[in-house]
C-alpha cells in the first residue's frame, strides 16, 4: 500500500508546485514525459510499474497519475480499480498504443480525466493534465471544506444537533420545545450556540451546511 511521504523522499519535492506520477515499463516514455512536464514547472515521479508505485511514498500535493494501459504485472485499468478501493483519489491520465472503445468507456467511466493514444502531441498531454491537476485541486478544496464543517458539528452538544436537526426541517423554536420537552427560552439558547458553533448568522446557511452534513430530522 502506497504510504506517507518519506524524509528522504520529501527532500526532493517542493511543496508549492504539482505533482505528475508517470507509471510505464518503457524507460524513454518516462523520461520524455518527465522532461515535458519539468519544462513547465511541474514535479515528477517515474516509475516502470504499479509494483514499484505502492512500494514508494507520495507526498500530499495536488497532481494525478500518467498511466500505460499495459504493465506488467497488472492492467493500467485493474490498477485504477485497485487505487480506488485503497482510496487513492489521484486523477487518472490513461495512454496507449493498442486502445479500443471498451478500454476507454471503461476508463472513464471509472472516472479517467482523459485516454490517449500514441503518439500523442505534447500539447494533448500537457491538456490533459492541467486539467488532472485543476480537478485534483478542486477535490481536495471541497475535502477541506467538508472536513471544517464536520469539525464544526463536533463542537455542538447532543442537545444542540438535536435542536439543529429539527430546525433545518424548518419547526420554529416553539414546536421544537414542545417536541423536545424544553421551554421555548432554553431552545431559543440552545439554536443561538448552533449558530454561533457553525458559522452562520442566518438560518437558509444553516440549512445548506445541515444539507452537507447529511443532517435529516429526527
Amino acid at each position: 500500500m502506497i504510504r506517507q511521504t518519506s524524509a528522504r523522499a520529501a527532500a526532493a519535492i517542493t511543496p508549492s508546485e504539482p505533482l505528475v506520477i508517470v507509471v510505464d515499463d518503457d524507460l524513454a516514455v518516462r523520461e520524455s514525459l518527465d522532461s515535458l512536464f519539468r519544462s513547465i514547472g511541474l514535479q515528477t515521479r517515474l516509475f516502470g510499474s504499479p509494483a514499484e508505485l505502492l512500494q514508494g511514498s507520495l507526498p500530499d500535493l495536488p497532481g494525478c497519475i500518467i498511466l500505460d494501459v499495459r504493465l506488467p504485472g497488472i492492467s493500467g485499468l485493474d490498477f485504477q480499480d485497485q487505487l480506488t478501493r485503497q482510496g487513492i483519489d489521484l486523477p487518472i491520465v490513461f495512454m496507449t498504443g493498442h486502445g479500443d472503445i471498451p478500454m476507454t468507456v471503461r476508463a472513464m467511466k471509472a472516472g479517467a480525466v482523459d485516454f490517449l493514444s500514441k503518439p500523442f502531441r505534447d500539447q494533448d498531454m500537457l491538456d490533459a493534465v492541467t486539467a488532472a491537476i485543476e480537478r485534483d485541486k478542486q477535490r481536495r478544496t471541497e475535502a477541506g471544506a467538508k472536513n471544517d464543517l464536520r469539525a464544526e458539528y463536533e463542537t455542538l452538544t447532543p442537545r444542540e444537533r438535536e435542536v439543529l436537526a429539527h430546525v433545518v426541517s424548518g419547526l420554529m423554536n416553539k414546536q421544537v420545545a414542545g417536541l423536545i420537552g424544553l421551554s421555548e427560552i432554553t431552545v431559543k439558547i440552545h439554536r443561538g450556540n448552533v449558530m454561533r458553533k457553525m458559522g452562520v448568522r442566518s438560518l437558509a446557511d444553516l440549512v445548506r451546511k445541515a444539507e452537507a452534513l447529511g443532517i435529516s430530522r429526527p
